[in-house]
């Protein structure tokens, strides 16, 4: 729980700060600037508590954006995340890439009953979710209906989360952390073969790309 308290804390201090400036400019540096100070409490609390890197920092990040984005009105926050665009393309680019460097398509060779019924039911959970949401807010039906197969692609969340399962799970048992790194890599690997098309007809069914 520490990097939620952590993110949230810190996430409140910047929101404070944020609203007090009328300058774009100052509240871009005031949000990097508190941001940089979370990461550092994280360290403060690695080192003299747990005397190692044991807390995990994108959950930091995670907790203070979110605290962030629902704290400052929107039109303040607008022209400030126009200024923390270039940082945080950047910085997704590092994390995606950093992630996907052990990556190896021969798992896909290897991938077995996990792997199935991984992808299998991650396909039900959004699609099926994706419906339920949609006739319980009484969404277009086009949303209702299509909205579920364009989330089937894996993107960098699913990645960043799996290297937090298997990092917890190294410690406990070294198997079962090879288990889920090796399902995920390849039902990472084989959706982004067929999830992208899927999504791209969905899209094309609902009226939002003509071609």
């Amino acid at each position: 729980m520490l990097p939620f308290v952590i993110g949230i804390l810190t996430g409140l201090v910047a929101a404070f700060l944020m609203k007090l400036s009328k300058n774009s400019v100052m509240r871009f540096a005031l949000m990097v600037a508190i941001l940089c100070i979370s990461v550092l409490c994280g360290l403060a609390v690695d080192k003299f508590v747990f005397h190692s890197f044991s807390l995990n920092y994108l959950l930091v990040g995670m907790a203070f954006s979110a605290t962030v984005a629902n704290s400052v009105p929107e039109e303040e926050l607008a022209p400030t995340l126009k200024l923390y665009s270039p940082i945080l393309n950047l910085s997704l680019v590092i994390v995606i890439v950093n992630l996907g460097m052990p990556l190896d398509y021969r798992l896909i060779a290897g991938a077995g009953l996990f792997t199935a019924v991984y992808i299998i039911s991650r396909a039900a959970g959004k699609i099926g979710g994706a419906y339920l949401g949609g006739k319980i807010s009484k969404a277009a039906p086009a949303v209702t209906k299509f909205l579920g197969f364009t989330l089937l692609p894996h993107s960098g969340v699913s990645l960043v989360f799996t290297g937090i399962a298997v990092t917890t799970l190294s410690a406990i048992d070294p198997s079962l952390a090879s288990i889920v790194s090796g399902t995920i890599v390849a039902a990472a690997i084989i959706n982004e073969i067929i999830a992208v098309i899927v999504a791209k007809f969905a899209f094309k069914l609902a009226g939002e790309i003509k071609e």
